[in-house]
């Protein structure tokens, strides 16, 4: 039986998105190698989306031309009720031959806390004949194998650790628990791609990864702002030193000033008996960021991480006056040094509170 005369329902879930895309492009490559046509892509999401609008494109077979394949993204909007359920269990049975229709979770918590409405839908996608697959990012020392493997898929000659250094440069070394992998796959491979045209059939050494490839957070960042949220000090200033090296202090600031307003954030919902829900609602991410940053909080009083943000105030003006006030890079990065030693650094409870220079 060809893929155009059987039904093709897939529940896709992961934070690999390139893998999620390549999935859907050979099941709509099969369908219009069958048809002779390829398939229309039809996308949405379950919020802008009802099962009644999803039957309507994939209950009917083909008869001229291509089918159509269907990818909903997200689809908690659509099982958040018996009859909504219900209806889209109607639709997943009743997709024609010639037609095939594709959930997709973007899911970034490693499948430790998926919602059961999401799950028992991939089951039910199961029961109708279909299939679920898995779809995770490669994790930080799987990326460089996992690029090698790429560059062997497009005929892409590379030379030793230069796939180690373009996993570096994607963020696939970043340590800290929230990185958001799901764009790391399709980064890799447009890279790769990119360095075989400057390339051609040469092997692409570590050097012409660094001239051609941009760091998408460079991995200083990363571990400047782990170290801080989590107060490791002894991190912080060996992860200072390599950003003040490569990065504008602006751009240090900016970084810092949103991960401390995040954590003040979650520390007062902490303290004043907030539910998690409400944190979610009030720092505007997923919940498993804000769950992370509530873990992170936990370092920290509220006095702290004002005082904290209040010490970047003072960076910040040094930074943006210091051709009035006459500061050197020296001066500045010092200051960036204490900073870490009297507002990072964790201090016994009850201790004294910490100098405030140029008070």
């Amino acid at each position: 039986m060809s893929a155009a005369d059987r039904p093709q329902v897939v529940y896709l879930w992961g934070d690999d998105e390139w893998a999620m895309e390549r999935i859907v492009g050979t099941m709509a490559d099969e369908l219009g190698r069958d048809t002779g046509v390829p398939p229309e892509r039809w996308r949405v999401t379950g919020q802008e989306s009802s099962p009644d609008a999803i039957a309507e494109r994939v209950s009917v077979a083909p008869m001229f031309g291509g089918g159509t394949v269907a990818m909903v993204t997200n689809p908690t909007q659509l099982v958040r009720s018996r009859v909504l359920r219900e209806a889209l269990d109607r639709a997943i049975a009743n997709v024609a031959p010639g037609n095939a229709l594709v959930f997709l979770e973007f899911d970034t918590t490693g499948g430790r806390k998926r919602p059961k409405s999401l799950t028992d839908l991939e089951a039910a996608v199961i029961r109708a004949g279909g299939t679920a697959r898995p779809c995770r990012a490669p994790g930080m020392g799987e990326m460089p194998s996992w690029i090698g493997g790429r560059a062997k898929e497009l005929g892409v000659d590379l030379g030793p650790d230069a796939a180690k250094e373009i996993a570096r440069r994607v963020g696939a070394f970043a340590t800290e628990g929230d990185v958001d992998r799901r764009q790391m796959g399709a980064m890799a491979v447009g890279e790769l791609q990119k360095l075989a045209l400057y390339r051609g059939a040469e092997p692409i050494t570590v050097e012409d990864v660094r001239a051609l490839v941009p760091e998408v957070v460079p991995d200083s960042l990363w571990a400047l702002s782990d170290a801080v949220a989590l107060r490791r000090a002894e991190r912080a200033g060996p992860a200072l030193d390599r950003a003040l090296e490569s990065q504008p202090e602006q751009v240090l600031l900016v970084l810092l000033h949103r991960r401390l307003r995040e954590l003040l954030i979650a520390a007062d919902g902490r303290a004043s008996g907030a539910k998690p829900a409400e944190l979610v609602k009030l720092m505007g991410g997923s919940p498993y960021i804000v769950q992370r940053r509530a873990e992170q909080a936990a370092a920290w009083t509220v006095p702290e991480l004002q005082a904290a943000l209040e010490g970047l105030l003072e960076l910040d003006r040094m930074a943006k006056h210091a051709d009035v006030e006459g500061s050197t890079d020296g001066q500045r990065r010092m200051a960036w040094v204490v900073w870490v030693a009297e507002r990072v650094a964790p201090r016994a409870r009850g201790g004294p509170a910490p100098a405030r220079h140029g008070a």
